[in-house]
């Protein structure tokens, strides 16, 4: 039977030794063997068990989530009376996932869940974007329980999370009309409710993904009178009380089987999650986060279904006496894919382990002092992972959407046709860039470390790592771009002049993950040459033309010059 669980994969649950801090700190040097039957007794069957959840997760993906993904394509969800009816394969993958166990995956043993790292769960996300990317957002959004738990109280830990770990679906309620991008300006209003004891929620959100689910967070306006952040709480609203309705499903490019809807609430119980005044400056951040993390791992999902399919084809289809893949144009549209996918995976899972252990050490904090090295270390991940994740979210989307493209130009007038997947994931990629905050949001998120010299700093750690002597001369090439990378940020900066930086910042952005891609890149290659070092000399080579594109236009770009880019 086929699996998605591919050695690339694999081969980044072993390949780091990060992984082995990771295991020893999420199983709290493996605390709970004595009383749960599952949990593992050291590092090897932590591995183990890792690599068994995502055997079962790739035999899901691939036989009975892809082959349902057209079907529910085609149908979509449906509004109706108020509430969000899935498409009818929709229920037969959410079923499939909850009979598996696989709700709930990185949440402790106490409340139902697997106890599975970040990285596993991340891992999980990719397959199952790689089958249905729609679906990967209804199923994906158990993320949003991480934010309860690492904010909420225990009693909401004991009264919600045992629920999504049995299956029960979530969503975060953020966006408005009027708050997309700046969601400063939302103002779902949240008042108090003496006579009973608890909050009550009105107003309408929009574009919510999954908006029709269990158990909602949602960021409303609890300070009257405030107009900004400060004024902004996050509350948890329960299905089972009502006071919402679905207005609406939107009608998409694609993701067809994600519903996003648009939400009406009329005076809604729902309950404090946290403190007051943090929904947008704290709360929002660490769902946005996991969350940009997740469109990662679903743009590296859609690039490797843009590879399988395009592969596919390409060996099948016969021109000119010969199957097109043996023509040059299409081999190097389809490597030049397949480079992306392993360059943008590499970031994928090298984010995804920087998170874990700042989140693992971050969650020891709330039950025992931490020592000055736990600190210490728990501060350089979170800086690493507040660095890698905007680069990973942004730098995948757009590849998604590049892959994506290229997949169908190897199908030619094929791919026009709607009876062919490449289509699909043409227009399901397109969101990848979009929501979660925009490429041009996580270039702001970036371009901090850029003109601080953190990525600079980083670069230079990467440098001193040893590859095998053939590679010498690929590392050096590395150095060449970073050389560039860091003659630009320095021009940049020099300027001292913020409308040079905004317009320059994207082309510093993508120097910097083009840079970063190729020296993982690299690491990998040097661990398992037979599979990365065709895609490390294919993307170097892109990489290298990418640097050298944004050096020429940084250090083209002038005060004057910039006048020509405004808008009359």
């Amino acid at each position: 039977m086929a699996n998605y669980y591919n050695e690339q994969i694999k081969f980044e649950m072993e390949s780091s030794p990060l992984m082995q801090r990771i295991a020893e700190l999420k199983e709290r040097d493996y605390a709970d063997k004595d009383a749960y039957a599952d949990a593992p007794q050291d590092y090897a069957d932590a591995i183990d068990s890792y690599h068994k959840v995502l055997d079962i997760v790739g035999d899901i993906t691939a036989n009975i989530i892809a082959p349902n993904t057209e079907a529910v394509d085609a149908e979509g969800p449906h509004c109706e009376n108020g509430r969000v009816r899935y498409a009818a394969k929709t229920y037969e993958n959410v079923q499939a996932m909850v009979q598996a166990g696989l709700n709930g995956v990185t949440m402790p043993r106490r409340y139902n869940g697997l106890n599975m790292p970040v990285t596993v769960y991340t891992a999980a996300n990719e397959m199952v974007s790689a089958a249905d990317a729609g679906f990967e957002n209804i199923w994906s959004l158990q993320d949003c329980i991480e934010t309860l738990y690492c904010f909420g109280n225990e009693e909401q830990r004991q009264k919600y999370i045992p629920r999504v770990c049995a299956g029960e679906t979530m969503s975060m309620d953020l966006t408005e009309p009027d708050a997309g991008s700046d969601l400063q300006s939302v103002m779902l209003k949240a008042t108090y409710d003496e006579e009973n004891q608890c909050w009550r929620l009105n107003g309408s959100k929009r574009f919510i993904t999954n908006g029709d689910s269990d158990i909602h967070l949602v960021l409303a306006r609890s300070e009257a009178g405030t107009r900004d952040g400060r004024g902004l709480s996050m509350f948890i609203y329960d299905k089972r009380d009502g006071g919402v309705d679905v207005r609406r499903i939107e009608n998409k490019l694609g993701i067809h089987g994600s519903p996003t809807c648009e939400l009406v609430y009329k005076n809604a119980k729902c309950e404090l999650c946290g403190d007051r005044k943090m929904g947008l400056i704290k709360y929002v951040m660490s769902l946005m986060n996991g969350a940009r993390l997740g469109i990662a791992a679903q743009g590296v999902g859609i690039s490797q279904a843009a590879y399988d399919e395009a592969v596919a084809y390409a060996r099948d289809r016969k021109q000119f006496g010969k199957a097109i893949i043996d023509f040059p144009a299409v081999a190097e549209m389809i490597s030049n894919i397949k480079a992306k996918l392993d360059a943008g995976r590499a970031l994928l899972y090298q984010t995804a382990r920087y998170v874990d252990i700042y989140k693992a050490l971050e969650d020891i904090a709330r039950d025992r002092k931490l020592t000055p090295e736990e600190r210490q270390e728990m501060k350089k991940y979170q800086k690493l992972a507040d660095a890698f994740t905007p680069v990973a979210k942004g730098m995948n989307s757009e590849y998604a959407n590049q892959n994506a493209y290229d997949c169908i130009q190897v199908h030619g007038g094929s791919g026009f046709m709607l009876e062919y997947a490449c289509q699909r994931l043409y227009r399901d990629a397109r969101i990848t860039s979009i929501y979660e905050g925009t490429t041009q949001l996580q270039t702001v998120a970036a371009i901090r470390y850029i003109t601080n010299g953190f990525y600079a700093g980083v670069l230079a750690e990467m440098e001193q790592q040893t590859v095998p002597a053939e590679y010498e001369s690929i590392m050096a090439r590395i150095k060449t771009m970073t050389e560039a990378f860091n003659a630009c940020t320095a021009k940049v900066r020099e300027a001292e002049n913020q409308e040079v930086l905004d317009i320059c910042a994207r082309h510093l952005y993508d120097m910097t993950g083009s840079i970063i891609m190729s020296h993982l890149l690299l690491q990998n290659a040097s661990k398992s040459k037979d599979l990365f070092e065709q895609s490390l000399h294919i993307y170097l080579n892109h990489a290298e033309t990418e640097v050298e594109k944004h050096a020429k236009w940084i250090n083209n770009m002038t005060p004057e010059l910039l006048e020509n880019y405004k808008q009359k």
